[in-house]
């Protein structure tokens, strides 16, 4: 039996977690390859110990954490800052094994169960990572609570009493039908039964995204469905592999299984299919499809143009868009946010300052009341996390450069009024060497030049009028940036000719080793709204918006020559900001 050694990483904000590393077998000359393991809810990483043996790849290391809040790892019982929080550890730990184990992202292969399957689907959809295979076991997609409207009811007891904590109701022997299983899963100290609202409602949330849209998840995909789960619904797992974007993916019912897919009686047959598989996907070249033309077809295209067909004139949809319209335009009235936005735009610089300030604005209490209605919307909250993750980026790049003793030039291409750049540099002991600000809004470079005033950066920053688009005057921008930021803007705009050629143009302009920082809007919850409801900055023409996949857009910018570095997301999974770095060949 190969022995674990135990050890620990530091997530993104400084907590130890601790993971088992059973080191590979190999001969000399064989290439370092990983199998990464995440545990089903309530459990840790020592449940999955078995596998290591049993899966029968001596050749691979193997890897098994203790999410927060579980086994050895630190945090309350059952308990997270957020799911999202406990995705983004995901996306630490396989950095901290890719550096401190020098084991790349493309030779792992990543094995997750029930609540850990869920995690792990969340994280490929979100970070698109390149990851050589996903094997989920019993993804917990959807939970059997079995209390009429017993989520909506959670919501309401949250709202009321804040966060607290709900215990599994599932008996030992439901989950597996090993009676030596059973019993160490009643014995286990380390169990921990309960788990926070808060986490089992951003289970669901995260869930209900990722099974919708898993056309985005691009990775070789295997799928074990247990035949007589009791813990959680075989539907919402059936959608999700019918929906997964890669070709690459297979399923696999297994008749009798009960939730604990991996630690079942007779598992055997179910650990060869997971060994063919990984083994497999091993034994051939790393190949993604080409999203570069996800403008012209796929399933966001398909999207975007179903979202700009008119509906039928008396159907209850274009009805009820229309009564929402009309009380847009009531609360024009009264709110100054909603009249901003018709008068220059809902995707307007102006409009994003107004979001970014976050101070209600209207006439008398009611009209700041749904102002502030309206600034609460859940894509103007994703913004406003946008903002603050371009912020941490830009800083994080500013610090690389220094530490590189290089120049800080920034340019930011469509900047809107520059209120997250000019923002983003206050506090830092050493400024930048030049600032440049364009937009192709004359309003927005007024705009932007008294706020340079304000801040008091004349005297390194300025602001004029450019062209995103223009390939010819972004590779001659003077000084040479070493550090450009395009944010908010790819999102506007559907065709991916126009982003390769404001890319390309970065491209030519950055040095060597400079960096970009960009974003991306691989989801939203509000399309329809957005694109029935709300005008654009082109001639108030209707907004309607078609999301990139991460995946998509990773490849948009690697294909002009950068290497993604880094990744933030929101908790809604709306807003990414990426930090790549330019790589010349």
């Amino acid at each position: 039996m190969r022995q674990a050694q135990s050890l620990h990483f530091t997530t993104h904000d400084g907590v130890e977690l601790y993971y088992r590393h059973w080191p590979a077998q190999r001969e000399p000359g064989q290439p370092k390859r990983a199998l990464v393991m995440f545990h089903r809810g309530h459990e840790h990483g020592g449940r999955m110990a078995h596998l290591v043996d049993e899966l029968n790849l001596p050749d691979h290391d193997f890897f098994a954490w203790d999410a927060r809040g579980h086994g050895q790892s630190p945090g309350t019982r059952g308990d997270s800052p957020g799911f999202a929080t406990s995705v983004r550890d995901v996306q630490t730990f396989i950095e901290h094994i890719t550096r401190q184990h020098d084991i790349a992202e493309q030779d792992m292969a990543i094995l997750a169960q029930s609540v850990g399957a869920v995690l792990i689907a969340t994280w490929a959809h979100d970070y698109a990572p390149k990851v050589r295979c996903l094997v989920l076991a019993s993804p917990a997609f959807s939970i059997k609570l079995y209390v009429p409207f017993a989520r909506p009811g959670l919501k309401l007891l949250r709202a009321w009493r804040g966060n607290f904590f709900v215990n599994s109701y599932v008996k030992p022997a439901l989950l597996s039908h090993d009676p030596e299983r059973v019993m160490s899963y009643t014995s286990d100290p380390l169990i921990t039964r309960p788990i926070s609202v808060n986490m089992l409602l951003g289970l669901y949330e995260a869930a209900d995204r990722v099974v919708a849209d898993a056309q985005a998840i691009q990775i070789p995909t295997q799928v074990l469905i247990s035949g007589a789960d009791v813990v959680v619904r075989r539907k919402p797992q059936e959608q999700f592999f019918d929906r997964l974007g890669t070709l690459h993916k297979e399923k696999h019912i297994l008749p009798g299984f009960f939730h604990d897919t991996l630690g079942e009686r007779d598992r055997a047959h179910a650990l060869a299919r997971i060994r063919r598989f990984v083994s497999q996907c091993f034994q051939q070249p790393v190949e993604r499809p080409s999203l570069l033309d996800a403008d012209r077809q796929g399933a966001s295209c398909a999207e975007a143009e179903s979202l700009a067909a008119p509906l039928p004139k008396y159907s209850p949809r274009n009805l009820y868009w229309q009564a929402t319209r009309a009380s847009l335009r009531l609360g024009k009235q009264l709110s100054e946010g909603v009249k901003l936005g018709f008068d220059t735009g809902f995707d307007s610089g102006s409009t994003l300052d107004y979001v970014y300030r976050n101070q209600p604005t209207g006439k008398g209490k009611l009209g700041q009341l749904v102002d502030r209605n309206y600034l609460d919307a859940i894509g103007w909250r994703g913004i406003r996390q946008r903002k603050l993750h371009a912020e941490e980026l830009l800083r994080n790049a500013i610090e690389r450069l220094r530490q590189q003793g290089r120049p800080v030039h920034i340019v930011d291409i469509a900047a809107g009024h520059g209120r997250y750049i000019l923002e983003a540099l206050q506090g830092l002991e050493q400024r930048p060497d030049s600032i440049l600000l364009r937009d192709y809004s004359e309003l927005n470079v007024t705009q932007g030049n008294a706020l340079i005033s304000e801040k008091g950066l004349g005297d390194i920053a300025r602001f004029v009028q450019g062209d995103a688009f223009d390939r010819a005057s972004l590779a001659a921008l003077d000084p040479k940036p070493t550090l450009a930021v395009v944010s908010g803007l790819y999102e506007l705009f559907p065709d991916n000719d126009l982003v390769r050629t404001s890319l390309a143009g970065l491209a030519e302009a950055i040095e060597d080793g400079g960096y970009l920082v960009y974003t991306g809007q691989p989801w939203h919850p509000q399309l329809e709204m957005i694109a029935r409801a709300l005008t654009s900055h082109r001639g108030g023409e209707a907004w309607v918006m078609r999301r990139r996949s991460q995946a998509e857009m990773d490849q948009l910018v690697q294909a002009a020559g950068f290497r993604k570095l880094e990744q933030r997301i929101d908790e809604w999974g709306i807003f990414s900001v990426s930090l790549a770095q330019r790589v010349r060949e």
